[in-house]
């Protein structure tokens, strides 16, 4: 019990003597003051994962399909404002994208960068809704560790990058991948709108290939950082690297059980005549015909106009 005490009390030492050292520009924006909101949403998430699925066994799946249309094209307009923000105010501060360190100075540049990357956190803790549109819809099977892990992670660990380094290095990651979901959510808010937008969108399985990259680039970016020992906190250097890797893992399994795997069956499924588009992928994630995120699972036909599936063989009578 002893050791369990030191042990608790250094680390509470540990924080305060970190907090010595974070970026005081933050302090007093929403949910940056401790670490204990973000962790109060982020255990929330969890929590209904688990009675999310209890409350909706027994219940007719919500369609949502306005709702999903509104949510996509909102998280177009919010990604690409993140991008447009982090573009302007690096090339304005003059950034460098090899080395960068962290300017805490009130300069307006520096702070404008600090923004973007605060709403680039609030916006991963938006995406939760990706999860708790899924279990509304009753897509279970779509709620994998892939996505779980994805979701959880990026919002949990954000917090520290903005409290800490809200800038310098920090910008090059947030930068590619608000890009990258401009696209994801631009190609899912189109397939909510229906059949009729849905046989033009052929590029799904390139959105997943464009982020699979993005984890290539961004191990090489940072070892790169490494390399010239940029002034930047070291150990989130190494830190980046070992998630970038247990993404590519994933990803990399993700891709292969979708478009390898299952190549052959799919090739068949549509050389009679199937529907030109399934779901959308990206982030591990695929999207419903109306537009709900997916998380590493299996892509979903969407459903026929009559409503009715067709059967093989001698058509049955009523």
């Amino acid at each position: 019990m002893e050791i369990v005490t030191h042990l608790i009390n250094d680390t509470i030492e540990f924080y305060k003597w970190t907090l010595t050292i974070a970026d005081k520009r933050v302090a007093k924006w929403p949910l940056m003051n401790n670490p204990l909101p973000t962790l109060a949403i982020s255990t929330s998430y969890l929590l209904f994962l688990w009675l999310g699925p209890k409350y909706m066994k027994n219940r007719e799946p919500f369609q949502l399909r306005k709702t999903l249309i509104v949510y996509n094209f909102s998280m177009v307009f919010l990604n690409f404002f993140i991008f447009k923000e982090l573009f302007m105010a690096a090339r304005s501060a003059s950034y460098s994208y090899i080395c960068q360190r962290v300017d805490y100075s009130e300069d307006p540049n520096e702070v404008r960068v600090a923004g973007a990357l605060w709403w680039y956190f609030i916006s991963k803790g938006i995406e939760y809704l990706d999860t708790v549109f899924f279990i509304l819809r009753k897509k279970f099977n779509q709620v994998t560790f892939l996505h779980v892990y994805h979701h959880c992670t990026m919002f949990t660990l954000w917090w520290i990058g903005i409290k800490w380094v809200a800038g310098g290095q920090s910008f090059f990651g947030a930068h590619m991948n608000a890009a990258i979901h401009v696209l994801m959510y631009l190609y899912y808010g189109l397939a909510s709108c229906g059949p009729k937008i849905q046989k033009y969108l052929w590029w799904k399985k390139y959105l997943t290939i464009v982020q699979m990259v993005q984890f290539h680039v961004t191990i090489g970016h940072t070892a790169l950082s490494l390399y010239v020992d940029c002034d930047f906190p070291h150990w989130m250097h190494y830190s980046l690297i070992c998630y970038a890797i247990t993404f590519i893992v994933l990803f990399g399994n993700f891709y292969y059980q979708t478009y390898r795997r299952q190549q052959p069956r799919r090739d068949a499924s549509s050389s009679k005549g199937g529907k030109a588009l399934s779901n959308g992928t990206l982030n591990g994630l695929s999207k419903a015909a109306n537009g709900a995120v997916v998380a590493g699972s299996k892509e979903e036909k969407p459903q026929e106009s009559s409503g009715r599936r067709k059967r093989k063989g001698r058509a049955k009578r009523d």
